[in-house]
């Protein structure tokens, strides 16, 4: 069986030429695949491990910088932060990839079509985290929601969940920061994703959607294959292949920021600026994040750095949010879709939604 490996955001997508390979050869080829996919993560354990003194030695002996100065916290802080995030988001885009060889664009229209409107938002929600979304397939996959017949609301709940609750963020914070950061990023995120979804729902705002979304006519499904394992592990490669090969200068960026934040601001500098007690912080934030891009991996280092100097949880979080879920250049392509107050009314909710985690967790942390 063959593959062709057209892919959008690292999602390859298989089409069938017709020809079945014999069953010892498949088994062979899955058994070669599984051998080296167990070496190349005991080179991923081995690399990992040796971070920080590789840091250290790079930092102190290679390169003479002298112990407590702002440049030498400024450049370990990149040297270990670089390799580390890059690594991680290798492990995690190549796990997603496979689990996502399992949600195709075509079986999510089919799980969220028909379903009532409280079952689909919570399914909606659920769904965005673990299936393919980004800004260039957001027309056709909302495109593809609507003419399922797939409620406004259930779609806009995915439309929010995708990019705001990251896979690949929710497994950064959980390796950089804990357990506990993890878990406020991933029930807050699919809160303000399921909330504002009913909101909008509630609102009756299908008129504000281009009518020529409604003329449109659903693509033919067909019928839709199984990979095997074979498949499966490809799709992971390709995902890493694509998608860090897309990411890692944002990341790259974001560890840099992160480093001058870790080398150069004092220690509590940002309590008065993004503090708990500067309530103007958490919608000065959200503000300044609408118009920025970044993808969720760039931002954690960033998130790191501001939390070690001070920076209230809530506040950071806000921004982070903001910055994933509401960018300006995805509303750009929305247009296409929507019209200019569905948009607005989509930026308030999901903004309002923000503006209620930072108080919220600066509040109650």
């Amino acid at each position: 069986m063959g593959v062709s490996g057209q892919t959008c955001c690292g999602v390859a997508e298989v089409q069938e030429t017709g020809q079945a390979p014999p069953r010892g050869s498949s088994i062979a080829t899955a058994a070669r695949q599984l051998v080296l996919v167990g070496v190349g993560v005991s080179l991923w354990w081995l690399l990992y491990g040796a971070l920080a003194p590789a840091a250290t030695w790079l930092t102190y002996t290679l390169l003479g910088l002298q112990r407590g100065t702002h440049l030498a916290g400024t450049v370990e802080f990149f040297l270990f932060d670089t390799p580390k995030v890059l690594l991680l988001l290798v492990l995690v885009v190549f796990g997603v990839g496979i689990l996502r060889s399992f949600f195709t664009p075509e079986r999510t229209r089919r799980i969220l079509a028909g379903k009532g409107e409280s079952v689909g938002t919570v399914l909606a929600g659920l769904l965005g985290i673990v299936t393919p979304f980004c800004s260039c397939s957001a027309v056709p996959l909302f495109l593809g929601f609507v003419t399922a017949g797939v409620p406004l609301g259930v779609s806009l709940t995915f439309l929010i969940s995708a990019p705001m609750v990251n896979e690949v963020a929710l497994v950064l914070l959980y390796a950089m920061l804990g357990w506990k950061v993890a878990a406020i990023y991933l029930s807050t995120g699919l809160s303000v994703a399921m909330v504002s979804g009913w909101v909008i729902g509630r609102l009756r705002m299908e008129g504000h959607v281009e009518p020529w979304v409604f003329e449109a006519r659903a693509e033919a499904g067909g019928l839709e294959r199984h990979p095997d394992w074979t498949e499966r592990i490809r799709y992971g490669l390709n995902a890493v292949r694509e998608v860090v090969g897309r990411v890692w200068l944002y990341v790259v960026l974001g560890i840099a920021v992160g480093a001058g934040i870790h080398g150069y601001v004092p220690e509590n500098f940002l309590a008065g600026i993004m503090g708990k007690s500067a309530w103007w912080s958490v919608p000065l934030v959200v503000l300044i994040g609408i118009p920025m891009y970044s993808n969720a991996a760039g931002m954690i280092p960033i998130v790191e750095a501001l939390l070690s100097k001070g920076a209230a949880l809530g506040t950071v979080l806000a921004f982070m949010m903001s910055v994933i879920a509401l960018s300006l250049p995805e509303n750009i392509i929305l247009r296409k879709v929507l019209k200019f107050r569905l948009i607005a009314t989509f930026v308030g909710v999901v903004g309002l939604g923000n503006l209620i985690v930072g108080y919220l967790f600066n509040r109650i942390i």
